[in-house]
This record gives C-alpha cells, structure tokens and sequence, in this order.
C-alpha cells in the first residue's frame, strides 16, 4: 500500500505543472482508488478524522462526476495538500489490529491463580488473646 499511496503523491505534487487534460483524468481516477483505499483502512481503524478528509479528496477528485474549479491557482494548493496527505498517510505508523487474548480456561486458572484470594475461613484464629501473656 505504501509505494500505492507514495505514487498518489508523486503524481499530486506532478500535476502542479501545466500538462495535458490526459494527465488530470488519470490523476482523477488514481487519486480516487487511493482515497477509495486509505478511506476503507481509516474507518476499519476508526481514524475518522482521516476518513472525513479523504471522503472530500474522494468527491474533489472523483472521475464519474468532476468538480471543475476552472482555475490552476486553486488547483495547485489542492494538489500540494492532497499529495503531502497521502505521503503523511503512506509513512506515518498505523495502529496495529487488536488481538484476541488468549483467555485461561478454570483449570489453568486453579492451578496457576493470578492473586490470592482469602476467605474468612482461611484465616487462622488464635484461642489465646495476645494480651494475656
């Protein structure tokens, strides 16, 4: 996923220069599978703040129904921010899924207890008052 997400932003930051409408309709359509990607990872870690970003980057960028700003300086700050998200995304630690623990059946936990417990009938009484002596 990482040189998936690292191309992303190579071709945002690439698209800063004046090139052929060819070149933004496939940018398009990569910047949406990458968005399309992180977007599914972010809610199955549950990173909604990262999920909310690339659902915007996923309709800016979509290629079904394009949004035109018209305008290559409006464009190019876009383009900036889009690449340095996905490169923030492709080498920044990800939290690890959780792992079941392995729980103790009650016969592991009789033989190995992990605290004592003490009953009232566990303690030891002594007939005669400390005080007497």
């Amino acid at each position: 996923m990482k040189p998936f997400l690292t191309l992303c932003a190579i071709c945002c930051f690439v698209a800063v220069f004046r090139l052929p409408i060819e070149y933004y309709t496939i940018l398009r359509i990569l910047i949406s599978m990458g968005a399309l990607l992180v977007l599914y990872n972010a809610v199955r870690f549950k990173q909604y703040y990262f999920s909310l970003i690339f659902l915007f980057i996923l309709i800016l960028f979509n290629p079904f129904f394009p949004i035109y700003l018209y305008r290559k300086s409006i464009w190019i700050p876009m383009d900036i921010i889009t690449g340095t998200l996905f490169l923030l995304i492709a080498f920044v630690e990800k939290p690890e899924e959780k792992k079941e623990e392995i729980t103790e059946t009650p016969e592991e936990t009789i033989a190995h207890p992990t605290h004592q417990r003490f009953h009232s009938r566990d303690v030891i009484i002594n007939p005669k008052n400390p005080r007497e002596n």
